[in-house]
C-alpha cells in the first residue's frame, strides 16, 4: 500500500495494491501494520459503516466531540464521491483549510481522516457504495456538524448547489465560525 499526504499532512491518501487478470481483481484495503508504521501512532477500528446513495446526494459536514471524537478511513466501493475532509483544529497551521479528494470504485483510494477534522462527501455517479470505518463508535449526543455552503469554507462540491440533496439536518447545520472545534494542542489520541 501506498500513503500520501496531502496539503494537510495529517489527512492520508491510500492508495492499495491491486492485482488483476482476466478473472478480476485482488487487493488488501487495510492493513493496519502498515498504516500504523506509516502514521507512527496505532489505530485500533471498532466500527464500520456503509451508505447507498443516489447523484448528488451530499452528506456532511459531521464529526463527533470528544471523547467520542472519530478517526475515519473511507473508501468507496462502487461509484465515485468528492470526499472532503475540514480541519476543525484550532491552533492547527491549517485550521479551516480543507481537503477535496475524488475516491472511487475505480481508483480504489481510500482516505484516512484523523480526529478534529469534519467529514463529508457529495456522490457524483448515478448511485456510489460508500463505507468506512470508525475508531470510536456513533454517539449521537456528541455529534455535530457544519453547514455545506458555509461561504467561508468555500468548497467546491462540484455539482450545481440545486442539484444537491441533503438532509433535513445537514440543512440546519451551523457556520464554520459557530462550530466546536478541537484544541490542536491537545492530544485527541490520548
Amino acid at each position: 500500500m501506498n500513503f500520501i499526504r496531502t496539503e494537510i499532512p495529517d489527512v492520508i491518501i491510500c492508495e492499495p495494491e491491486v492485482h488483476g487478470d482476466s478473472r478480476g481483481y485482488f487487493m488488501e484495503s487495510f492493513r493496519r501494520d502498515r498504516l500504523e508504521t506509516f502514521m507512527g501512532r496505532s489505530v485500533d477500528f471498532c466500527q464500520d459503516n456503509e451508505s447507498r446513495s443516489s447523484r448528488g446526494v451530499l452528506r456532511g459536514l459531521h464529526y463527533q466531540l470528544p471523547p467520542f471524537a472519530q478517526t475515519k478511513l473511507v473508501r468507496v466501493i462502487e461509484g465515485r464521491v468528492l470526499d472532503v475532509s475540514v480541519d476543525i483544529r484550532q491552533g492547527s497551521p491549517t485550521f479551516g483549510k480543507h481537503i477535496a479528494v475524488e475516491l472511487s470504485g475505480e481508483n480504489k483510494r481510500l482516505l484516512f481522516i484523523p480526529r478534529g477534522f469534519a467529514h463529508g462527501f457529495v456522490v457524483l455517479s448515478e448511485t456510489a457504495l460508500f463505507s468506512y470505518k470508525t475508531d470510536q463508535y456513533y454517539n449521537p449526543e456528541s455529534e455535530r456538524g457544519i453547514a455545506f455552503n458555509d461561504p467561508g469554507l468555500a468548497i467546491d462540491w462540484q455539482l450545481p448547489e440545486n442539484e444537491l440533496k441533503l438532509s433535513a439536518k445537514d440543512l440546519k447545520q451551523p457556520l464554520f465560525e459557530e462550530a466546536a472545534f478541537f484544541d490542536f494542542n491537545t492530544d485527541l489520541y490520548g
